[in-house]
This record gives structure tokens, sequence and C-alpha cells, in this order.
């Protein structure tokens, strides 16, 4: 079988070895063996690993949590229900982030096209209610209608 040192697999995903050596010592890499100078010898069975634990970590899975994951898959098939739970959790997890920050690229999105059409107007008065600094919200209204049929 072919084995990895710890470079080879900061170039293969782009993780530092520092980062490596790091999870390493947190606990998340209960499965890689060291050889006789002490390096650590990644397998070919080791790389589906650190592709978990890199999307776990992308995901913002604190790393305790990854290394109780990792102690699950180490132990093996008596630990499935537990594993399958915890990416239901994570999943979930995951996707309530994905509806927050499309909620904030949204209003990110509108407030460029707002301040595109100021920019055009020479003034932000153009979006203002008569006699107030406030939005009128038929501007929000014009903004969501011709995103809508951009969309389209």
């Amino acid at each position: 079988m072919k084995t990895f040192l710890i470079g080879d697999i900061s170039a293969m995903y782009g993780i530092s070895q520092d980062t490596l050596r790091y999870y390493d010592k947190a606990g998340l890499l209960p499965f890689v063996k060291k050889n006789t100078a002490g390096r650590r010898v990644f397998t070919e069975d080791d790389l589906g690993y650190i592709e978990v634990i890199d999307c776990l970590k992308r995901s913002g899975i604190p790393v305790k949590e990854i290394a109780k994951f990792m102690d699950w898959c180490v132990e093996g098939d008596q630990t499935l229900p537990q594993r399958y739970a915890f990416m239901i959790e994570q999943e979930a997890v995951l996707e309530r982030k994905i509806r927050e920050l499309q909620t904030q690229l949204d209003f990110l999105r509108w407030k460029k096209w707002y301040y595109q059409t100021a920019n055009e107007a020479g003034t932000e008065s153009v979006f203002f209610k008569e006699g107030t600094r406030q939005v009128d919200d038929s501007w929000h209204q014009k903004y969501l209608a011709e995103k809508g049929h951009e969309s389209n």
C-alpha cells in the first residue's frame, strides 16, 4: 500500500503541515502511524479520513467535536448510529448557516443596487420619502421585481 508523509498530505489537500500536526495533537488523526524516525505516515486508507476532517473543519465544526467523530470512526461499526446522528445534526447546522448567509448576501446585493442607482442619479435622495431620509419601500420592491426578472 502506498504511503504519504505529512508534506504529501499538505500538498494534496492544501492544509499546512502545522495544521496537520495540530490536528494530530488535538486527536483528529488517531489512525495515523509514525515510522521509526517518528514521522507521521499516512496510508491510502487515511485519505478518506483527511477529506472528512477537512470538510468538517471548513463547515465550522469545533476541533473537539471532530476529534470525537474521528474516534467513533476508528471504533468501528458499533458507532454507526452516533456518526449518522452527528451528520444529521451538522447538516441542519450548516443549512441554517447557509440560510443566514443567503439573507446577508441578499441584503448586500440590494444595497449594491441601491448605491449603483444612487451613483447614476448623482444622489441617494431619489430613494427617500419626501421630507425624510427614510428609504421609500417602493424602491426595494422595484429592486426585487428587477431581480426576479433577471433570474428568469
